[in-house]
């Protein structure tokens, strides 16, 4: 097996914290989701996550006007230059300091940057390729306080920034003789949004505590006058902040300074400069004293000023009037962001807290895209058996349900009171199981989208642990208070039986895949094995040298993988109840030291281990996680590390580092225990004894890198992780992977293409194997003719028949040729289904990957179908009571009807045949 996995998505969040922004068509929303960048195409329903990371929490994106390039910058001011087409970092930069804001300008050219109360404008990167992206033009000083916002007019002249300290100013991006830089008053609180009208100086200035100034400008963007060289004053130099300048600009580099005085520089040519006037101020919200405006956005074409509140409410208005168009509260939080899109139809909002992403069409007053991730700690998941969809649970109590094509989640339940400690699929795909420490486990319909089961105990128990049979008709919970393992009936909801013999918390239970057999792990250091045909007694009882924390059968049911307390791995069989094995993986954790421990990662790592494991598809490695940021990949047969993934190198969470920074160690102890005395609640941060998240009494907290549960794929073309990131999901890259077999002087793309060209059709396909490389292989594979399809399949040798089923399967998710690649598939398995059928357990991840395809073009034609479908009626209804229907348009509504009809059952029989 290969192990060529890299990250592919990011599932189970939303939004974290930053700015929003749409493509150049509007189409996709860019999101910031922690250290990642996220992006939702609104149109196709699909998300996708860039394979880029930064070392801390991302703040702000800006994006270039043509949709090309985004500047990416995280807490500390570290800085990536991203193309948004290719997915690659191009160019990395640090600010030195973190920057509150970032915004190209309209033609391109320059971007401006603002941090603490300072305003950078740099020059935009170009096309042709050079040593620095990343060249600063000038420097602005002129607020006393950070700044928080920046808008730049249409023709990229002039730009405004809005300040903390109450004032905006506009500074002019080249030196006009009329307008070098402005300020303006008027409010009493912290500027959220500043906005240039369309293609005018005038000004719209919006504040923390609802008001809004419009401002007049005396002057058309025509009238501003380029200063002459010849009266261009020298630079001024800065008496402070000189360290700061020259961190950013190059060596040997000249920048220009300008800074903002008491009073407007005398101009020798008389130029009348630029004045503002007061017209009106206007106030939003009266009535609510605590209801902040948190965030803005103005869409100029348009005049629609779009305002978020703390209380989630948002407003729309019309400007210069303030005319009020909608009004609406989305969200019981905090609104962090807000954007529109090209069009203004669209409008985003972030909700950090709660990890909301919601996109609104104003004028039809409906949800575009509504998207929520667990705002707490995900604990599990599972992959349904086709591997199309994935479950998780979450400490939040809820849980949610997502396509593992679109990335999405379709569907949250929120029966649960509490945390959700483990979620399952049945063997249908179509119930979903999950237990919770509210004493409850429920079952849940896909098909109707309801709980129509709930599982309770005589008495209240916490269950922690959970399992279904293969049949589905046997559910089993462990409890982690009482020590028990209750059996239900999924058919009747009844208490089948309460199996009693554990000494210690059941951590965790596990069905055979081929025999009622139930094995359970405890923290009394044994493995149990309970069969479910005879009288639910105990088979076996398998001594361990530690606690047990996770217990996992393989797919063929030969074998069992224990995680204990000593962070090791034993495996066992479970027919002759002896162990054939062991893995010690503790140093392989690799675990990070708090910012709190007093004791080093090397003593802390003693108290670690795995808390999940998993097997591959085939059997062959297992997969284990615990409190660490790493992931390890071990060959069961060697009993050796295969590879280590590194699930995130965020520095904003806890551990994430083996040696703590010694430039933030004092006296005193770590710079992480003092108190900042800021006054906004932000205090010492010691986490209680027990509680590993950090204080929940606090209201900042850095959350622990951890891994609290893993997957593999049934098709075994990926796993997935929940971990304090969120659901991440590892896929098998293709493209990158050069992987020949039975490679000769011979087999050489010029050779597959002659043997094309003299219709050598199983000769080609054979050679094309070989040498393994995609393009090749669909190439030749799409040059068979459909009626040699069967020919072709009857004379391939049985080596080869696996191959190209798993290629058909890859293949028929993505290509739109779906009835030639049904085709492919129908004979290979009706002219080899019998040795493939001796082979099954090999091929079981082949099939599964076949069949998810299978199904997911399933569900869309039968959609499309039914669509058709309910037009037609429609449309036959309508012409009924209008009275104008034809005999002609009857048949040919009839023959349409049919037809759709023919081709949804078609399908059906032709995919429940290859099934």
């Amino acid at each position: 097996m290969k192990f060529a996995y890299r990250f592919s998505n990011l599932l189970g969040a939303v939004y974290r914290q930053g700015n929003l922004n749409f493509s150049k068509d509007g189409n996709a929303v860019i999101s910031p989701v922690g250290n990642r960048v996220s992006v939702f195409d609104l149109k196709n329903n699909t998300s996708e996550t860039f394979p880029i990371s930064t070392t801390k929490n991302i703040t702000c994106v800006g994006v270039s006007p043509d949709g090309s390039l985004a500047i990416v910058v995280d807490e500390d001011g570290a800085a990536l230059l991203v193309s948004l087409i290719t997915r690659a970092v191009l160019h990395h930069f640090h600010f030195h300091k973190p920057v509150s804001s970032i915004r190209f300008s309209p033609d391109g050219r320059k971007f401006v940057v603002t941090k603490e109360n300072v305003a950078l404008m740099y020059h935009a990167p170009g096309k042709q390729r050079e040593f620095n992206a990343f060249v600063l033009d000038k420097s602005y000083y002129g607020p006393y306080d950070e700044t928080t916002c920046i808008d730049w007019t249409d023709d990229s002249k002039c730009f405004v920034v809005g300040s903390k300290d109450m004032s905006t100013w506009v500074f002019g991006a080249e030196r006009w003789a009329n307008l070098i830089y402005y300020s303006l008053g008027g409010h009493k609180d912290i500027i959220v949004g500043c906005f240039f009208e369309k293609d005018s100086l005038d000004l719209y200035t919006v504040s923390q505590d609802g008001a809004l100034c419009v401002w007049e400008s005396d002057t058309e963007l025509d009238g501003l006058v380029l200063k002459k060289s010849l009266d261009k004053p020298e630079p001024v130099r800065q008496e402070g902040g000189e360290e700061e300048e020259d961190e950013d600009r190059a060596e040997g580099e000249e920048v220009e300074v300008i800074r903002g005085k008491a009073e407007l520089p005398k101009d020798k040519n008389k130029v009348k400069n630029v004045r503002y006037k007061h017209r009106s101020k206007h106030f939003f919200n009266k009535e609510a004293e605590f209801n902040n405006l948190t965030a803005a956005a103005y869409h100029k074409p348009t005049h629609i000023l779009v305002t978020g509140f703390a209380s989630g409410m948002f407003h729309l208005h019309e400007l210069p009037e303030f005319n009020l168009i909608h009004s609406l509260s989305i969200s019981d939080q905090r609104i962090a962001s807000v954007a529109i899109n090209s069009s203004g139809d669209w409008i985003a909002f972030g909700c950090s807290r709660m990890g909301q992403l919601l996109v609104w069409e104003w004028q039809s007053e409906s949800y575009v895209f509504k998207q929520q991730g667990h705002f707490n700690n995900m604990a599990s998941l599972a992959y349904s058996p086709d591997g199309q969809y994935v479950v998780t649970g979450g400490d939040d109590g809820k849980v949610k349900v997502w396509n593992t094509n679109s990335g999405l989640c379709f569907v949250t339940f929120t029966e649960h009171t509490s945390s959700v400690t483990n979620v399952t699929f049945t063997s249908s795909g179509f119930v979903i199981v999950s237990a919770s420490l509210d004493g409850t486990v429920r079952a849940f319909d896909l098909h109707r989208y309801r709980n129509f089961r709930t599982f309770t105990s005589p008495r209240p128990a916490q269950f922690c642990s959970l399992a279904v049979d293969v049949s589905g008709e046997l559910v089993s919970a462990g409890a982690q208070d009482s020590f028990e393992i209750f059996l239900w009936s999924m058919q009747t909801g009844r208490l089948l039986e309460v199996l009693g013999g554990h000494e210690g918390p059941v951590s965790s239970l596990c069905f055979s895949p081929v025999q009622s057999i139930l094995a359970s792990a405890s923290w009394d250091r044994t493995i149990q094995l309970w069969d479910m045909l005879d009288s639910w007694q105990v088979k076996e009882t398998l001594p361990l040298t530690s606690d047990g924390l996770c217990v996992t059968y393989r797919p063929d049911g030969q074998e069992l993988a224990v995680a204990t307390l000593n962070g090791e791995i034993s495996f066992w069989n479970p027919q002759t109840a002896t162990q054939t094995g062991s893995i010690a993986g503790r140093h392989d954790l690799g675990v990070g030291r708090k910012e709190t421990d007093k004791i080093t990662a090397k003593q802390s790592a003693k108290g670690k281990s795995f808390t999940s494991v998993c097997y591959s598809a085939d059997g062959e490695s297992i997969l284990a996680g615990g409190h660490s940021k790493f992931v390890c990949i071990y060959n069961v047969k060697e009993q050796m590390l295969v590879k280590k993934f590194e699930i995130s190198c965020n520095l904003s969470f806890d551990a994430m580092e083996e040696f703590l920074d010694r430039r933030k160690m004092t006296e005193f102890g770590s710079l992480a225990l003092v108190d900042d005395g800021a006054g906004d609640g932000d205090g010492v941060d010691i986490s209680l004894p027990g509680v590993r998240r950090g204080d929940m009494s606090s209201r900042h907290f850095k959350p622990e890198i951890r891994v609290s549960s893993l997957r593999f794929s049934p098709t075994g073309r990926s796993w997935a992780a929940t971990t304090t990131e969120g659901l991440l999901v590892y896929s098998l890259d293709g493209s990158l992977v050069f992987d020949p077999y039975d490679l000769d002087l011979d087999v050489t793309p010029a050779s597959i293409r002659k043997q094309l060209r003299l219709q050598e059709w199983a000769s080609a396909i054979v050679l094309a194997f070989r040498l393994n490389e995609n393009a090749l292989k669909q190439e030749v594979l799409e040059k068979v003719p459909h009626e040699q399809i069967s020919v072709v399949c009857g004379s391939l040798p049985d080596i080869y028949v696996e191959k190209l089923l798993g290629f058909v399967a890859t293949c028929l998710e993505k290509s739109s040729h779906l009835q030639f690649y049904m085709t492919w598939a129908q004979n290979l398995l009706m002219l080899h289904g019998q040795r493939l059928k001796n082979r099954s357990a090999s091929i079981l991840p082949t099939l599964q990957s076949l069949q998810k395809s299978i199904q997911r073009h399933f569900d869309n034609l039968s959609k499309l179908c039914d669509f058709n479908m309910y037009n037609i009626r429609y449309a036959a209804a309508l012409s009924k009571q209008k009275g104008i229907k034809r005999p002609a348009e009857e048949e040919e509504e009839e023959h349409d009807e049919g037809m759709s009809e023919e081709m949804s059952e078609a399908s059906i029989e032709e995919s429940e045949m290859i099934l």
